[in-house]
């Protein structure tokens, strides 16, 4: 095993024992971004010499028995939505061609403090505005989608070309790159991380979260990333929690909700397959399945888009007004769009925000977890359009993958997404896990315990089988 395949959890492990070195560790990563980033296009920026200072030290203090944690030496990729000091924060938009940070962002800051090796920033779909990245390609497929907005953090944690990232997350987009690429990630409690520092798309749904290639790894990210910020209007003031899951597989009195209704809603045959084997596999280690009916259902797309897109449209005013041109079309309309919503429907969707909150955490009174598909299809061809289901019906490739994780956006809820398996076309499926509010502990200790027993899932993408052979050949 090369050290970019390792996880964020067994890096820091050879680290600490002093098998290896974090210079080893950043140079093998920055060698397998120059070999991956012409078939996979997941970076705007690589940082190499940066990396390779900051693993310097790294390496020093670990020499002089200083090392701060688990994090130190361990190379990042950040969404280029995250500021870092004198690097370019482009939104994967020529709107920010020239724009370059004066100050670190807090999660940047925080990262920077347990010694990570920042190399590089990675695509969105401009301005987090869309749900495939266009720019990049799927790890497992370069023919297919990335998935979005966080396409290029989660590539390049599944090709192997970091060993972990941060994404955000307005209306799944951590969960569905996570899930197109084989990867786990992880939006948090609206407020738990700061997003000082980082591009909004919609204040009052946007997340920061990591992407990693085990739950184990989420956790480690997550002790350093979580807490307050008086710069965000809407951090959280919570006491410090040991996120890191239990060894082990006991899920003994642990009530896990399975949707009747929504969740398996127009989904593809093999992904509710998949999921449903997965939620199997978790009574098998004590939990009690609990049917669950999920609340307001109709209203999901018209609260998310009733919020996101006034929001947005707010957030990019001016520049729309003096420069438009400069915007891709796709993100011009909605932009446009936005400008013509009344006001009263923005104000009808925060009504209906907060009951569909009330009525989750009441739902959620009943089970300790929800698990669901993370969207209901797996990637698609990057021509493709539109997904047509059995009975017909046809919907947008986007409003696809948004559907499924929207409701824990509007709610605020946290959301784990985690590896379940692979269709026949040896694309990845993910299974979707939801809790109350500062839950996160609980989901990463029910998916460490679901991942214990697939530990194949986080293999780096382009060494499986599965890949095609003109993807290895030229790995």
């Amino acid at each position: 095993m090369q050290p970019y395949e390792l996880s964020l959890a067994a890096a820091a492990d050879e680290i600490r024992a002093r098998r290896l070195s974090p210079v080893e560790l950043v140079d093998s990563v920055l060698n397998r971004i120059e070999r991956t980033e012409p078939r996979f296009q997941a970076y705007v920026t690589v940082t190499a010499e940066r990396a390779r200072r900051a693993a310097r030290d790294a390496e020093h203090a670990v020499a002089a028995g200083q090392l701060k944690g688990p994090l130190h030496g361990i190379p990042v990729a950040l969404k280029d939505l995250i500021d870092v000091a004198g690097v370019a924060t482009t939104a994967s938009s020529r709107v920010r061609a020239d724009h370059r940070a004066d100050a670190d962002s807090t999660v940047a800051a925080r990262l920077a403090a347990a010694g990570t090796a920042l190399v590089g920033k990675t695509h969105t779909h401009e301005f987090a505005y869309g749900l495939t990245t266009p720019q990049t390609n799927n790890a497992w497929d370069p023919e297919r989608v990335a998935g979005g907005s966080s396409g290029g953090s989660a590539v390049a944690v599944a090709a192997g070309a970091a060993t972990f990232a941060l994404g955000t997350d307005t209306g799944g987009s951590i969960r569905v790159p996570a899930a197109l690429n084989g990867v786990v990630g992880l939006k948090p409690t609206y407020g738990l991380v700061p997003r000082h520092g980082v591009t909004s798309l919609s204040w009052t749904l946007d997340h920061v979260g990591p992407l990693t290639r085990t739950v184990e790894d989420a956790a480690l990210a997550m002790s350093v990333l979580a807490g307050h910020d008086p710069r965000d209007p809407a951090s959280l003031s919570v006491p410090p929690v040991d996120y890191r899951p239990p060894p082990g597989a006991d899920l003994t009195g642990l009530r896990v909700g399975v949707p009747r209704n929504y969740y398996f809603d127009h989904v593809d045959p093999e992904v509710e397959a998949a999921v449903r084997a997965a939620v199997t596999q978790l009574a098998t280690f004590g939990a009690t399945l609990v049917e669950v009916e999920i609340p307001m259902t109709r209203y999901v797309q018209a609260t998310q888009w009733g919020l996101m897109v006034p929001e947005a449209t707010a957030y990019h005013e001016r520049t729309l007004r003096s420069d438009p041109g400069q915007y891709g079309a796709d993100v011009r309309i909605l932009l446009e769009a936005g400008a013509l919503m009344p006001a009263g429907d923005y104000l009808r969707a925060q009504r209906a925000r907060t009951l569909m909150r009330q009525a989750w955490l009441s739902m959620l009174d009943e089970v300790d977890v929800v698990a669901a598909p993370t969207v209901p299809a797996t990637a698609v061809r990057s021509e493709q359009e539109t997904i047509t289901w059995a009975d017909g019906t046809s919907e947008s490739v986007s409003d696809a993958y948004v559907r499924l994780s929207a409701p824990a956006d509007i709610t605020g809820i946290p959301a784990l997404s985690v590896p379940v398996g692979r269709d026949r076309a040896g694309m990845p499926i993910g299974m979707q896990l939801l809790g109350r509010p500062l839950t996160e502990a609980m989901l990463l200790r029910v998916g460490h315990a679901y991942e214990q027993t697939v530990p194949a899932q986080c293999a780096v993408a382009a060494r499986s089988a599965h890949t095609s052979s003109h993807v290895e050949d030229s790995l």
